[in-house]
C-alpha cells in the first residue's frame, strides 16, 4: 500500500526518536505503530517480515524498518525508514563518543562508569537468559551452544567460523519431508534482483576503493573490518561484540578492553540499533590516531560500511519474502545460528565480568586468565546489584544504568 509521505515521515521519524531498549522494544514499538496504529502492515505481514530480517545479518529491527518503508512507497521509502531509523541514534553517539574522547579519564568520569559496566554485565547476562530460552529448544542445540562458547573462549576460533559452521550443521541436518509443498512463487526478474545487488554492493566499497587508492591505511583498515562485521553480525550486536572487541584491542589495538565495555555502556543508552557500538569505536580509534578531525571521519566512515550493507539485503531479498520463508533448510541453518550465538554471547558475558570485576586479565594457553590479587571486591558488588536490578526486580534499562553510574559516582566522591 502506499501510505501519505507526511504521515510517513511523523511515524518513522516517532520510531527512530523512541527506538530505546534494545531489539525486542523497537519490534513492539514498529508493531504498534505499524500494525495496532496505522494498519499499515497486517499481523501476517510484519511477522513474515520479522523472520525474514532474521534470516540475515545486520541489526533485524533496522531492517526490519527499512523493509516496512520498502513495502509502502518502494526504495526511497525503505531508504528513508532505514536512515530515520539509524540517524537520531548516530548523532547522539557522535557526540558522546567525542565528549568520552576528551573527558573519558577524569576521575569522576571514570567512576560513573565502574557502575556502567557493571550493569553492562547484568544487560548482557538479561540478553543471554532471553535468547537461550528461544534458540534451545533441542538437546542437539544446546550441545552446539556449548561448542560455540568453548571454541571462542579456549580455542579463540573467530566468530564468522563458527556462525558459518553453525548454518552448515543447521542446513544439513533439516529433514525435509516428502510432502512440503513450495507453494510461494516470485514475481520478480532474476535480473533486476543482479541490477539491485551490483548498484547497493558499489555504493558500498566506493569509499573503501577511494581511500586505498589515497593509501590511507587506518581508515582502509577500518572500512575492510567493519564491512567484514557487516557480513556475520547475525544474532544481534551482542553476538558479535566479542568478535569485535578480540579483533579491535588485541589485533589492530585501537581500543582497549575497558574502553570497550565503556562504549557498550553507551550506546545502551542512546536510540537505534546496539551495532552503532562501532560508531562509537570507529571515533574512539580516529581520536587516538589523530584528534577530532580524524575520530568524525572514521565515525562516519563505520556507519557507511557497516549499515549500507542493510539496504542491499532488504532492497534485494524483499521481492523474495514469500519464497524464503518457505524453504525448511534455511529455517535451519537460521535455528543453528542462533543456538551458536547463545554460546557465543556466554563467552561474552563471561570476558566482560572478569573484566569488569578484575583490574587485570591476562591471555592464557587458553583464553582469559584474571589475576586474582586484583579482584575489586565493590565492582563485584556493583555487577551483583545491578543483576538485582535488572533480572530480579525487574528495574527498566535505562533506569538501571543511570542507578549504578550515580551510585558509582557518589562512592567515589565519599571516599577519601
Amino acid at each position: 500500500m502506499t501510505v501519505n509521505m507526511r504521515d510517513f515521515l511523523r511515524s518513522f521519524g516517532r520510531i527512530g526518536l523512541l527506538s530505546f531498549g534494545g531489539p525486542a522494544a523497537q519490534i513492539s514499538l514498529m508493531h504498534d505503530e505499524l500494525v495496532d496504529q496505522r494498519k499499515w502492515l497486517s499481523e501476517q505481514q510484519f511477522l513474515g517480515a520479522l523472520s525474514f530480517c532474521m534470516l540475515l545479518p545486520g541489526p533485524e529491527a533496522m531492517q526490519l524498518a527499512t523493509y516496512a518503508g520498502w513495502r509502502m512507497r518502494g526504495i526511497p521509502g525503505g531508504l528513508i525508514a532505514g536512515l530515520l531509523f539509524v540517524v537520531p541514534g548516530a548523532l547522539v553517539i557522535l557526540s558522546l563518543a567525542l565528549i568520552y574522547a576528551w573527558f573519558g579519564q577524569v576521575p569522576l568520569v571514570q567512576a560513573l562508569f565502574i557502575g556502567i559496566k557493571a550493569a553492562v554485565v547484568a544487560i548482557v547476562i538479561k540478553a543471554l537468559w532471553s535468547l537461550s530460552k528461544k534458540a534451545l529448544k533441542k538437546s542437539s542445540h544446546l550441545m552446539l551452544a556449548a561448542l560455540a562458547f568453548c571454541a571462542m573462549f579456549f580455542l579463540s576460533i573467530p566468530f564468522p567460523a563458527i556462525i558459518f559452521a553453525a548454518a552448515f550443521w543447521g542446513y544439513i541436518s533439516t529433514h525435509v519431508t516428502s510432502d512440503h509443498a513450495k507453494t510461494a512463487t516470485i514475481d520478480i526478474h532474476w535480473s533486476q534482483t543482479c541490477g539491485t545487488v551490483v548498484l547497493w554492493a558499489a555504493i558500498w566499497i566506493a569509499p573503501i576503493v577511494v581511500l586505498w587508492a589515497m593509501d590511507a591505511t587506518f581508515l582502509s583498515s577500518l572500512a575492510l573490518f567493519f564491512s567484514k562485521l557487516a557480513v556475520v553480525t547475525f544474532g544481534g550486536a551482542y553476538a558479535v561484540l566479542a568478535y569485535m572487541t578480540q579483533a579491535v584491542v588485541e589485533t589492530h589495538g585501537w581500543l582497549s578492553t575497558a574502553q570497550m565495555i565503556d562504549a557498550l555502556g553507551l550506546a545502551e543508552t542512546t536510540p537505534g540499533p546496539l551495532i552503532l557500538v562501532t560508531e562509537f569505536v570507529g571515533v574512539l580509534a580516529g581520536f587516538k590516531q589523530d584528534g577530532i578531525g580524524l575520530a568524525v571521519v572514521a565515525g562516519i566512515l563505520t556507519l557507511w560500511v557497516t549499515f549500507t550493507p542493510c539496504f542491499l539485503w532488504i532492497f534485494a531479498g524483499a521481492p523474495y519474502v514469500e519464497w524464503l520463508l518457505d524453504q525448511p533448510r534455511l529455517k535451519g541453518a537460521l535455528a543453528g545460528i542462533s543456538a551458536a550465538v547463545v554460546g557465543v554471547i556466554l563467552n561474552l558475558s563471561v570476558w566482560f565480568a572478569l573484566h569488569v570485576v578484575f583490574a587485570d586479565v591476562t591471555r592464557g594457553q587458553f583464553g582469559a586468565v584474571p589475576v586474582w590479587a586484583s579482584f575489586s571486591p565493590l565492582a563485584a558488588g556493583f555487577v551483583a546489584f545491578a543483576a538485582l536490578l535488572l533480572l530480579v526486580l525487574k528495574v527498566p534499562m535505562m533506569t538501571c544504568l543511570a542507578v549504578l553510574a550515580l551510585a558509582s559516582g557518589g562512592i567515589h566522591q565519599l571516599m577519601p
